[in-house]
């Protein structure tokens, strides 16, 4: 997600943040000119520092959801923004949001959390619908068994990535011109500090 804000912001000063070292070399290499920091969500020091904070397929590896929220919040300049996804719908939780490390299935959000800790509302919006079709099509059985070692769709292969990205393309116009989706893979939330 860095890369490509900074590829669609390219004046931007960028921070990016990891909890894993492994992650930071691999940002490092991607987008050499933000600075990164290690750092535990939970524990952002930082202080009305930043003017947007993006928090993508994060509050779902955190048991404390509303800490990393209040921190994020902390960490916003007044009228700051956050843009952040979860995963969506909790009867999609299978064996791949094990594998990912995720909480647990009543933790994967069913509705929209960030106006706790005076973050506010601006828009929000399930997206992601096609990611979610293939686990729609496996049985809920089949999702929380899942097969030993693969993740759901891990290896589907050029063709298919090339249709998804065809097919979410499409679904990024619609969501511009204000269609909102009665599923998807993820919630998608834009809020601003208070």
């Amino acid at each position: 997600m860095l890369s490509r804000v900074a590829d669609v912001f390219p004046s931007a000063q960028l921070t990016g943040s990891e909890v894993f070292t492994a992650g930071l070399a691999v940002a490092r290499r991607r987008v050499p000119q933000a600075e990164l920091c290690q750092l535990d969500a939970r524990r952002i020091p930082f202080a009305s520092h930043f003017d947007l904070v993006g928090a993508f397929d994060v509050l779902e590896h955190v048991d404390e959801d509303e800490q990393v929220l209040a921190e994020i919040r902390r960490a916003l300049r007044s009228g700051g923004g956050l843009v952040l996804t979860v995963p969506q719908h909790a009867w999609l939780w299978s064996r791949q949001d094990e594998l990912a490390c995720h909480v647990a299935a009543t933790r994967r959000p069913t509705s929209n959390r960030s106006s706790c800790g005076g973050l506010r509302d601006l828009a929000s919006n399930l997206v992601r619908g096609a990611a979610a079709a293939p686990h729609v099509a496996v049985p809920p059985a089949a999702r929380r068994r899942g097969r030993r070692g693969r993740q759901l769709g891990a290896a589907h292969g050029k063709v298919a990535d090339a249709v998804l990205g065809a097919v979410m393309a499409v679904e990024r116009a619609l969501i511009r011109s204000g269609l909102r989706f009665p599923i998807g893979g993820s919630l998608l939330v834009v809020a601003r500090k208070m």
